[in-house]
């Protein structure tokens, strides 16, 4: 999925089970466009189906998480109309890897940009990141199931807020109100995300993770009563597994578990189903 004329508009590296992946377009606040989209969402399915990948980092080069969409291309668009997707996955992408996804978010963070990091699992934002949701200071609306996702995250009135207004937030209130999970010093971000993703890697099966990543996201449109009753076949399933048992065994031997890495067909989730 990789374009020639942008071929380093995302960068990724693999350390101690993570996969560490860089938005990269400093130059441009890392600005949304059609490369970035295609590379970013290949190399999450690559980091889904790697066995050496348990959890997944994302950042941005430079001073910037992501700005939003590129200027440029948005300029094209409203004098044009041309809005064809830029890439081949659809912007929920990122909620159906089955590996833990955690945004580390290192400046500003806007409109598509912080639809993305709404998308990860888990987001840390250095002290001086700040967040806008863009659409309604650019006459457009709620995109990329915004709509659906800040009301789940911060309640309506935060959601209402933050959509109509389009106004900067600071990483002290993001925290504060749900958007994000962790404030940290900005030359701290990457070593806090990446000992939180080996905290995950070291100690949590993988099988366990991509099951409760799914249960959360399909429970938020079912009825309690039907996520506890789902619960409950896949808590007697997951008595049946070896992943149970090494837990077991682990905790009661005081040792780290050697959970196995997730099989290639339980790399996606298959959230619509």
């Amino acid at each position: 999925m990789s374009n020639p004329d942008d071929a380093k508009a995302v960068l990724a590296e693999v350390a101690d089970g993570i996969m560490t992946i860089t938005l990269n377009r400093p130059d441009r606040g890392n600005a949304w466009n059609g490369p970035m989209a295609w590379e970013y969402f290949a190399l999450l399915e690559q980091a889904a189906r790697a066995s050496d990948v348990r959890a997944i980092i994302v950042t941005g080069a430079g001073k910037a998480f992501c700005v939003g969409g590129d200027g440029e291309k948005l300029a094209v668009m409203a004098e044009t109309g041309d809005t064809k997707p830029a890439a081949a996955q659809p912007y929920w992408f990122p909620l159906s890897i089955g590996k833990p996804i955690i945004a580390a978010i290192n400046g500003a963070c806007f409109g598509i940009g912080l639809q993305q990091a709404l998308v990860s699992d888990i987001r840390f934002a250095s002290e001086d990141a700040k967040f806008s949701t863009a659409y309604a200071r650019r006459g457009l609306v709620a995109e990329m199931g915004m709509s659906w996702l800040l009301p789940r995250l911060v309640g309506t009135g935060h959601a209402m807020d933050l959509l109509i207004s389009a106004r900067l937030v600071r990483a002290a209130e993001a925290e504060r109100m749900g958007l994000i999970n962790r404030v940290v010093a900005a030359g701290d971000l990457l070593a806090e995300a990446r000992a939180y993703a080996k905290q995950l890697v070291d100690h949590c099966a993988p099988r366990s993770m991509r099951a409760i990543k799914e249960q959360c996201f399909r429970d938020l449109t079912n009825s309690f009563f039907d996520g506890f009753a789902r619960s409950e076949t896949l808590l007697n399933e997951a008595f049946g597994h070896a992943d149970f048992k090494e837990g077991m065994r682990s905790w009661q031997e005081g040792r780290a578990p050697a959970f196995p890495a997730l099989p290639d067909e339980l790399a996606l989730l298959d959230l619509k189903a």
